[in-house]
């Protein structure tokens, strides 16, 4: 093989090897086009500066509804993150993304992870995030802590115009976290500064980020259900089913022209695994007497076990008929909104009552508040056991003219 060919080929090498490189590229574009950004519920993502010697770090933590609690708030000017990702595998409860890899900056619709870079910086007292330009090194506050406090993981809030959203590839939301701006509503919050957040207070060191904080709260103050000795609500904690009818009942009593007050001691056995001498005994009694409660085939009433999703709402039902019945109207319940299409309850003993407890007042949602299945089967947890008493309790003290 002589010089001149041997040459020829190399070139041609060349050639092809710059062909599959320029094609690899230009494939890459319509990939990068079909990127997008999905809407993330706000009060279940935070943005956390973390101490970190000199300087802070951005940490980006996600709490998937329902599963362990990833982190609690305290105090405001600033609002200190206890990270409670970090005292268990938070694997399947908790996404989180610790650096550039797992967050960007969004302007208006579109990437500019390349044009940006984020950073913490002190500034007077409090931590800011900026969005720093790679062209110009120029700097977009993107948010702040209101505060500083030494050594403690701070929370991030968002200036107007961003907010947290998702990447996604195909329509599909992936796990990189974006900080989307839009540019027109920062403008028009211009260089004042945002007002410190109103952060509202807990009664409780374990519901800051639960979904049903607010509801649990209204029911605590209403007095039909009380956290624990320990400052702790216990949120996901099954209640069980004697829990309920003494939940169920103090709801009604506080409905002022109800009569719904059971009697201190129980005058029988209200069920054989029911003794009278029980806690409950005297309010399983009189829930069973005014068909509030039923029993299982075998005639047992299980007080110690966990009420189920379903379950709940037979009791609820039942209880809003005595409510309606009491006033000397018909046991038909009045709906006041759309029936919700659940998923999973074809077929279920419950399927008609799940549906018409999600048509008054909402007592009947889907897990968690989100998606389309209710999980009829699934234990209840003390948050949603509050919330939809609380739902009911409303509908019964404003019932529809």
């Amino acid at each position: 093989m002589n010089r001149k060919y041997m040459k020829l080929r190399n070139k041609l090498s060349i050639v092809a090897i710059t062909s599959i490189i320029l094609g690899s590229t230009f494939s890459l574009l319509p990939a990068k086009a079909q990127t997008g950004e999905q809407q993330i519920d706000q009060s279940q993502v935070t943005a956390v500066a973390v101490p970190g010697g000199r300087f802070y770090n951005l940490v980006v933590v996600e709490q998937i509804p329902g599963q362990q609690q990833c982190w609690q708030e305290s105090g405001s000017q600033p609002t200190v993150i206890e990270p409670l990702w970090t005292t268990f595998d938070f694997t399947g409860s908790c996404r989180r993304a610790a650096d550039s890899n797992g967050y960007s900056v969004r302007l208006d619709g579109q990437d500019t992870s390349l044009d940006y870079s984020l950073d913490l910086v002190e500034q007077g007292d409090e931590v800011q995030l900026v969005a720093v330009s790679r062209a110009d090194n120029s700097r977009t506050v993107v948010g702040k802590t209101f505060g500083k406090q030494e050594g403690q993981f701070l929370k991030v809030y968002l200036n107007p115009g961003w907010e947290f959203t998702k990447k996604t590839f195909e329509g599909k939301a992936l796990g990189h976290f974006h900080f989307s701006g839009d540019t027109a509503a920062i403008a028009a919050a211009g260089d004042n500064p945002p007002a410190p957040p109103v952060v509202a207070t807990s009664s409780f060191s374990d519901t800051a980020t639960d979904t049903y904080k607010e509801e649990i709260e209204e029911a605590v103050t209403l007095g039909f259900i009380a956290g624990f000795e320990d400052d702790t609500f216990k949120p996901e904690e099954p209640l069980t089913r004697e829990q309920l009818v003494s939940m169920v009942i103090g709801a009604l009593d506080t409905v002022p022209d109800l009569q719904a007050q059971a009697p201190d001691a129980a005058t029988i056995q209200p069920y054989p695994d029911v003794t009278s001498s029980r806690w409950s005994a005297a309010k399983i009694q009189w829930a069973k007497e005014n068909q509030i409660v039923k029993g299982y085939p075998d005639g047992s009433f299980r007080p110690e076990q966990p009420v189920t999703r379903a379950e709940l709402m037979a009791v609820l039902e039942n209880a809003a008929k005595f409510a309606s019945t009491t006033r000397g109207q018909t046991a038909e319940l009045v709906t006041t909104k759309e029936t919700t299409s659940f998923a999973d309850i074809s077929g279920h003993w419950g399927e008609q009552l799940i549906q018409q407890m999600s048509a008054y007042c909402g007592v009947a949602s889907a897990y968690n508040e989100t998606g389309d299945s209710f999980l009829p089967n699934d234990p209840s947890g003390r948050n949603y056991a509050a919330a939809a008493t609380l739902r009911m309790h409303n509908c019964v003290a404003e019932p529809s003219s």
